[in-house]
């Protein structure tokens, strides 16, 4: 008679523990991803790449905006680690509340120091030196000669000093500024010189022939840049803003612009994009560009090592870094 083995084989899991990691580089474009994870690529697309409750760490889309950014959270019931490849994560906030408890929102920190810095030194030298007024020149076939300011000699303050802004004053260290003042939400000293707080602005801005914006979007920074600090600036002097348009008052920019008495470089602007017809596109003394500060030839290996190395330290179960806000 036949025997029957009546022992039960292996058991399976019927419910496994997610642990989709979804990208929005392609996975196999990223060497060195830790083992052990399940790697779907989604980069804003209609359709989902997989179930979005398997979902662990969900690298958000690079500059696809708010919508489709936000669109899988409520569905990601296990997710642990959203990490954006964005300095800013102002857009991701409303998401917060959809997200499970103890899950957490990283930033981009450092990936876009090089990129963003070398297009603030780029904004500076082209608006001091007359650049978009020679390009226009050339457009026509004329020759526009002129003496033109230089940065030498200038007075500079950085509004914002976190890592962006740190790399601009190194970027600005040949250039033989008279002086380099920084400003941060909060005071510190630093190996190039003391961070003063937000409160000291008042005092600092009537000596600065150049304000550098690089402060992140928060509640404390919305507007800041309004009548008040706009009319301390010191007459002729040069406004750059490579953070986030909602940090400056566009109307009061405008009266400024339109009076003659300050410039502008603009990588950013409110609203932003800048509609067709607006008046800033024409104003005196602006240049803009399209919030091109970070999408550069440096921001790709850039990401793939932020992600390489914040995945390893999520595989490996210790805590990731860059981290923002905590879901409750």
């Amino acid at each position: 008679m036949a025997s029957t083995d009546r022992r039960p084989g292996p058991r399976t899991d019927p419910n496994p523990a997610p642990k989709d990691v979804w990208l929005p580089i392609p996975p196999e474009e990223i060497d060195g991803l830790p083992e052990g994870l399940n790697y779907v690529h989604w980069d804003a697309g209609p359709a989902y790449p997989a179930d979005p409750a398997r979902c662990v760490f969900y690298c958000v889309p690079y500059m696809k905006g708010a919508e489709p950014s936000l669109r899988p959270l409520p569905l990601m019931r296990n997710v642990r680690v959203v990490q954006t490849l964005t300095a800013g994560i102002e857009h991701m906030l409303p998401g917060l509340p959809r997200m499970p408890a103890g899950a957490q929102l990283c930033n981009a920190r450092g990936l876009h120091d090089a990129s963003t810095a070398e297009l603030a030194l780029t904004l500076i030298l082209a608006s001091l030196r007359g650049i978009p007024d020679f390009v226009r020149g050339q457009d026509a076939e004329e020759w526009r000669h002129g003496f033109q300011p230089a940065l030498a000699d200038k007075s500079v303050l950085i509004v914002g000093y976190g890592s962006i802004g740190s790399a601009i004053e190194e970027r600005l260290t040949p250039f033989e500024c008279a002086r380099v003042a920084r400003i941060a939400r909060t005071a510190r000293d630093t190996v190039r010189g003391p961070v003063l707080p937000l409160s000291a602005l008042s005092d600092l801005l009537p000596d600065a022939d150049v304000v550098v914006l690089a402060t992140p979007l928060t509640e404390e920074t919305h507007g800041l840049v309004g009548s008040d600090f706009l009319a301390r600036m010191k007459d002729g002097a040069l406004l750059v803003n490579i953070a986030r348009g909602g940090i400056v008052d566009t109307n009061a920019l405008l009266a400024e612009l339109e009076s003659g008495r300050l410039r502008a470089a603009l990588d950013v602007t409110d609203p932003e994009p800048l509609p067709a017809g607006h008046p800033l596109w024409h104003a005196p003394g602006v240049l803009i560009t399209p919030h091109v500060g970070g999408p550069s030839s440096a921001f790709l290996p850039r990401a793939k090592r932020l992600l390489r190395e914040q995945l390893a330290l999520f595989a490996g179960g210790e805590p990731v870094g860059n981290v923002i806000a905590t879901a409750d």
